[in-house]
């Protein structure tokens, strides 16, 4: 078996966990109220992983940024998708070249993924999205403007709007006439 390495962080949203083979990235959690809430999420992988704190240094960093509003870039981050299909791989390549506080629809996704009949599928493969953030499924909504689904329950569609947000007033230029 292929070594494993994981760490559990404080951001300012709440904690978070990544676990990493060697070709990359496997996990991510989005924010939660506890470690042991971020240990669970990442599931059976974890068991068998070593607590590796350094090795996510850089990561961690950027990441504690992106959530004090920080203007951040994971495009470098190797990602390790080894047990992905390919259909998830594509989407998830795909979603990642969504700019910053900017939204795509479901439709578009599928259609970036060489399957522009497929937004169901594409809506799937963000269901299954093992590394949120880093492959940002929360710029993807419905094609009438919902916000469609994210995380586990519905409290994590309140952290899909914040971060939305978060993005888009971060990425807002100032109006060049000032209103009084």
């Amino acid at each position: 078996m292929t070594p494993r390495y994981y760490d559990i962080f404080d951001t300012s949203y709440g904690w978070m966990g990544v676990l990493a083979s060697q070709k990359g990235l496997r996990l991510t959690t989005l924010p939660q109220a506890s470690p042991d809430q971020c240990v669970e999420i990442l599931g059976t992988e974890v068991d068998s992983a070593r607590n590796a704190p350094e090795r996510f240094e850089g990561l961690v960093g950027r990441l504690r940024h992106y959530f004090e509003g920080g203007h951040v870039t994971f495009a470098d981050e190797p990602l390790d998708f080894s047990d992905a299909s390919r259909f998830q791989t594509v989407s998830w390549r795909a979603c990642r070249s969504i700019p910053r506080g900017e939204t795509r629809t479901y439709k578009w996704l599928a259609a970036r993924a060489g399957s522009p009949n497929a937004p169901r599928a594409a809506g799937q493969c963000m269901a299954r999205n093992r590394l949120p953030i880093i492959v940002p499924c929360h710029r993807v909504i419905a094609s009438d403007g919902t916000l469609g689904g994210f995380g586990r329950d519905a409290s994590q569609l309140d952290l899909k709007m914040r971060l939305l947000e978060m993005e888009a007033a971060q990425t807002a230029s100032p109006s060049p006439h000032p209103t009084a």
